[in-house]
């Protein structure tokens, strides 16, 4: 039984053999291995009741109210949902329902997407965050699919969800660039155009993300506090909950519930550098659940990696001081893996000390 297994065996079971956290969890147990169990800061959050991420509804997307409330909404509070956002929803169900046929696949077809055996440095099927350095594991698996091309896609990534999240990234390329057009407008940016496109939105990853049932889930997490190192993410969420940002008081949680046809948009901290700290990449958090399974699709709008990023020209034209360095982004996201999820230590690299 898992609960008496080595951290040895654990790791052999759930990554070496494929069986990922969802393994562990059909083991039936009463309660989770050790090697879960989250220290006590991490578990014990206070969620405030009353308060909700602002939603706004994108019908009228060209709209300067529509325009002010997107950038009021990224200032203040860095989370917000959207609705009538031009995503078709059967296009939303179609990824979900894929995202649950991969997971649904036999170990001995997912351990092909590990880091050790998958055909492509692009495609990775993982559990946790960063095993490697955490003290205490997330109860989450995962597939990463970082896209270069429709080619290498058809190629290397899933069958079982390949087109689905081929389709999802396609149909939202169109809202990303509407979200960036809006956001930059209040950094003196024209617009999106040739010129500037790659350093906002030159890479593209999309995540098919699995939290299981877990017994005792108050003892763990699913996804540890963090801020994502993108410029935007574009967050698909099923009907099962448990999503936590930042209160703008910083000390509080408040949940993000799950609309249906929405879309959750967060700032990253690509964009809080670029825009000097105007933008606010806000953490967040995804506790586990203990009667229902809980997919979620994340699409990570980045900056190319061999872009520098640090805050824009226009927006220190007027003389604003710079609170952050120029540095490669390649670099960051590197600093960002190499160690576990810790709240918002990961922008202090590109801070000016």
């Amino acid at each position: 039984m898992a609960a008496a297994m080595s951290s040895s065996d654990l790791s052999e079971f759930v990554m070496v053999k494929g069986n990922g956290v969802k393994g562990v969890s059909e083991m039936g147990l009463k309660s989770i291995p050790r090697e879960y169990i989250q220290p006590l800061e991490e578990r014990m959050v206070k969620v405030v009741h009353g308060e909700s991420i602002p939603i706004i509804d994108m019908s009228n997307e060209d709209d300067n109210e529509v325009q002010d409330a997107i950038c009021d909404a990224a200032e203040k509070w860095g989370f917000f949902q959207i609705i009538n956002h031009g995503v078709p929803l059967h296009v939303l169900e179609n990824v979900k329902d894929a995202t649950h046929r991969f997971y649904e696949m036999p170990p001995q077809e997912k351990v092909k997407f590990t880091k050790q055996s998958s055909v492509s440095k692009h495609v990775r099927y993982g559990s946790s965050f960063s095993p490697e350095a955490e003290k205490a594991l997330e109860w989450k698996d995962y597939l990463s699919l970082f896209y270069v091309s429709d080619e290498e896609a058809q190629s290397t990534w899933p069958p079982a969800c390949r087109d689905e999240a081929l389709e999802y990234m396609k149909r939202s390329e169109i809202l990303i660039k509407k979200l960036l057009n809006a956001l930059v407008k209040r950094l003196n940016v024209n617009e999106i155009d040739e010129t500037n496109e790659a350093l906002f939105m030159g890479s593209k990853r999309i995540n098919l993300n699995y939290y299981p049932i877990c017994p005792n889930h108050d003892l763990t997490v699913a996804i540890g506090r963090h801020s994502d190192v993108s410029t935007l993410t574009i967050l698909l969420q099923d009907d099962t909950g448990g999503l936590h940002v930042r209160s703008p008081n910083h000390r509080d949680w408040i949940h993000v519930p799950p609309l249906s046809g929405a879309l959750v948009i967060n700032i990253g901290d690509a964009l809080q550098v670029m825009s000097n700290g105007r933008y606010k990449s806000i953490e967040h958090r995804v506790s586990a659940n203990g009667s229902k399974t809980r997919v979620s699709v994340p699409i990570f709008v980045n900056p190319r990696p061999s872009d520098a990023i640090g805050p824009l020209p226009q927006v220190l034209a007027s003389g604003e001081k710079a609170l952050y360095k120029n540095v490669l982004y390649s670099d960051y996201v590197k600093h960002f893996f190499r160690k576990s999820h810790d709240g918002k230590m990961t922008i202090e690299y590109a801070k000016i000390c």
